[in-house]
Order: C-alpha cells, then structure tokens, then sequence
C-alpha cells in the first residue's frame, strides 16, 4: 500500500507517514561438541541484499506484536517455542535500509542446538557460523550482533545462563569453554571453579564423559531450584 493510500483511508491519523517495523533475531546455540558459541544466519531472499548473509528477521504482522513475531520466527525457524528470549534494541536510524524506512526490534536468544529441528534448519537454508567468523552481514547487523554479544557478556555476570545453551548433563570444561567463548578471550581455570562450585548451583553425577579421554571428565547438572532462586535474585559473577 503506498504512503497517500494509507493517508487517505485513515481518518485518525491522516497526513502521517507509515514506517515498516521489521524483527531481526540473533539466535545463540553453544555446540558442546566444538566447544563453540555459534550464531545462525541465512541467506537474504529478497531485495535489497538478496543472497547475502543476513539475520534472520520478518516484517511485523498487523495482528502480531514485536514478541510475537520474534517468537514466531524462533517456531518457524527451529521448531523451538519454550526458549530464551528477550528484546535487545529498537535500531531506527532513518538510513539504515535502503529499501524503505524500516525500523528493526532486535530481539537475542538462547537455544540447545542439539534441540532444534535439523529439517526446519536446512528447509530455510539457515547456517550455523562461529562467533568468531562471522561474515559480513546486510543493513546493520553485525552492528546488531556485536551488541547482543556485549549484553550476554554483561547478563551472564548477573545471572546463570548455562542452563540455556548446554546440555542437561555436562562437563567443568564445557561449561568453562562456553563463558571463554562469550567473552572471547581465556579464563583463569582454578578462579572459575572456585566461583562457580561457590554459588552451590551445580549438582555432581557419579558418571564421567570420556569422549575427549580415558581418565574422562565428571558430569555434572543444574541444580534447578538453586538456577531459578538465582534466575530470580542475580548474582555477581565477575570473572
């Protein structure tokens, strides 16, 4: 609908320019099996930009909110309902698309990438990228992934977010490598346990995963009444 047949059928607000709001989701899975946080992408399917590689996002439906579209895109995407998600950031520069004027609601998640749904991934040819490999990305998005990236380094430091992103049962090293991975650089091993095993939120198995070696590693889990007391609460986890 063009901008004067908007202004003409509506009698409230006649004379106002209408601005497409679009949803981008930066979508965050941690492969255990690597050791990698990872972001999922695809390719752009229309113009401007078609081809490249992009976030993945949606206009907002007229009878949908913002978080209903990004939980919508989250469904269509990988199958998941029950996830980790919160609003990051409206971007609204005038210029940012040169396709229209479009202001984008960034909204960041949290998944188990074992969980979601491999037929949905391959079906709307998304990819998995490393953190740290990231390719170039159309309009403003790397500016948006650079920014959730910063506020999961600030959340984590308030508040668990293991719980999220591994599997029920895991090892320390997994779950050292994943906080070396959102921040990006190396931790001081012996501090972080000595933290982590203060906050009494882990739980030890009697089993150990020997995949990456014979003497093996302790399994541990979340202690889900600990994790949600804290989830509610927060915590100073300075590393």
């Amino acid at each position: 609908m063009s901008s004067k047949a908007y202004q003409l059928s509506n009698k409230y607000y006649y004379g106002s320019d209408p601005i497409l709001v679009a949803v981008d989701s930066i979508i965050f899975g941690f492969d255990y099996h690597e050791e990698k946080l990872k972001i999922l992408l695809f390719k752009r399917l229309v113009e401007p930009f078609s081809g490249q590689w992009s976030l993945i996002g949606s206009f907002v439906k007229p009878h949908e909110s913002a978080d209903a579209s990004a939980y919508r895109i989250l469904k269509e995407l990988t199958g998941l309902s029950n996830v980790f998600l919160e609003q990051l950031k409206c971007y609204t520069e005038t210029d940012r698309d040169p396709g229209a004027r479009v202001m984008s609601i960034a909204y960041f998640s949290l998944i188990q990438i074992e969980d979601h749904n491999d037929e949905l991934i391959n079906l709307h040819g998304t990819r998995w990228f490393d953190i740290d490999s990231i390719p170039d990305l159309v309009l403003d998005h790397n500016k948006m992934v650079r920014e959730a990236l910063e506020h999961l380094r600030t959340m984590v430091r308030r508040k668990p977010v293991g719980f999220e992103l591994l599997p029920n049962h895991f090892t320390l090293p997994q779950l050292i490598k994943l906080y070396q991975e959102i921040y990006q650089k190396p931790l001081d091993d012996r501090n972080f346990r000595k933290k982590i095993h203060s906050l009494g939120l882990l739980k030890k198995l009697d089993k150990k995963d020997k995949s990456t070696s014979k003497k093996g590693a302790f399994l541990y889990k979340f202690d889900q009444k600990k994790y949600m007391e804290l989830l509610e609460k927060g915590f100073n986890f300075e590393l």
